[in-house]
């Protein structure tokens, strides 16, 4: 009987703002991992303007405390001086979708960060597949939209949700303990 290895996953995870060039790597290539090779949403690569304000955040996979690489992303960016931000661009690692809690602490970390730097209203236009994920995270439906010739929503934060309070913090360190199938 052939039985196939199970994928290392490890229990600790650093979601932080990008600072070093391997993680804007690592950011970059699990996009176009996600929306270039998987979903076929963009041919070839995914960056953009937007790529060139915006704030890029990662969760990274940590073994024995020591960042070892990226697998998760999303970018956030000031639309205008009113207050009007973007969320953008929320890719997992494929081997790490088991883990539900990465992309929501990446939405957290996105839409808190915006908030404590003037956010006072937060957008995204998100994947069909993916708005009741959000919906639970306490955001609202505005429009459907069509993005890359896809279905999304244009949905939007609610910011006195105590979850998304003002986050200062550029870091934050998560431990989890891996479930095994029985």
């Amino acid at each position: 009987m052939n039985i196939a290895p199970t994928p290392f996953i490890p229990g600790e995870y650093i979601v932080k703002h990008v600072e070093n060039s391997w993680e804007q790597r690592g950011c970059l290539a699990l996009r176009r991992a996600v929306f270039c090779a998987e979903q076929q949403v963009f041919e070839g690569d995914d960056r953009d303007a937007i790529d060139e304000q915006a704030i890029s955040i990662a969760a990274i996979a940590c073994v024995a405390g020591i960042a070892e690489d990226v697998v998760g992303t999303v970018r956030i960016h000031r639309a205008s001086d009113e207050g009007l931000w973007y969320g953008s661009r929320l890719a997992v690692h494929a081997h790490y979708r088991g883990a539900a809690w990465l992309g929501t602490q990446l939405i957290i970390h996105a839409v808190s960060t915006a908030h404590a730097r003037g956010c006072s209203r937060f957008l995204a236009t998100v994947q069909v597949q993916n708005v009741r994920l959000f919906e639970r995270l306490h955001w609202r439906s505005l429009e459907a939209v069509v993005v890359q010739g896809r279905p999304h929503v244009l949905m939007e934060a609610d910011l006195a949700a105590a979850v998304y309070a003002p986050r200062v913090l550029n870091e934050l360190r998560f431990y989890s303990s891996v479930r095994m199938a029985a």
